[in-house]
């Protein structure tokens, strides 16, 4: 039996894990170890960023971060460890976009539209309004909000400058060049 070819994955990662940043920075590296040491090779990771909650009010400040790499997995099964991963470091799905211990969204996996043009563009296009109450009942990828927040955007940069959006076929920066500057207010370095 021939091995498939490892396919390339984004993935972004946030905690919130309390108003502790730097407890909230160890946790990511020790999530990313969890990851990285399982089933992602050739790992690149982004430069860690504090940035405010989203939506605003929503709870402390979020470290961010990242990571382009390579995979053996399906996108489905990928999307299952992480949520174990999540799980394991203390996640609860309480409220949508709330404060959270981990967050690990699979934002692209080798350019792939999943499940259908037709199905991503329905989530592409729903207002904000519907967005805080509507859940994906299904993997969709490419994420549908990579274009909106500058806190996976500019990460992204960092570790993929080159990546094109399959649907949009535009960069992280270009598409974060299309956002309101205002977007990216406080979101620095985290050293």
């Amino acid at each position: 039996m021939l091995k498939s070819h490892p396919k390339r994955v984004l993935i972004a990662m946030g905690s919130n894990a309390s108003n502790d940043l730097k407890e909230s920075h160890d946790l990511l590296v020790d999530a990313l170890k969890s990851l990285t040491n399982e089933f992602i090779t050739n790992v690149n990771i982004s430069r860690f960023y504090k940035t405010p909650a989203f939506p605003a009010e929503s709870g402390p400040d979020f470290i961010n971060c990242v990571l382009s790499g390579k995979t053996y997995l399906s996108p489905e099964h990928l999307l299952n460890k992480m949520h174990l991963i999540e799980e394991d470091f203390g996640r609860t799905r309480m409220k949508r976009w709330g404060q959270r211990t981990l967050d690990i969204d699979l934002l692209d996996f080798d350019n792939n539209v999943i499940p259908s043009g037709i199905y991503v563009n329905k989530w592409l296009n729903m207002p904000l309004d519907m967005q805080k109450i509507k859940i994906p009942d299904q993997l969709i990828l490419p994420h549908p909000r990579i274009q909106d927040r500058p806190f996976v955007l500019i990460p992204l940069g960092d570790v993929s400058p080159k990546w094109k959006h399959p649907i949009f076929n535009k960069t992280s920066q270009e598409m974060l060049n299309e956002l309101a500057p205002e977007l990216s207010i406080g979101i620095s370095c985290f050293a």
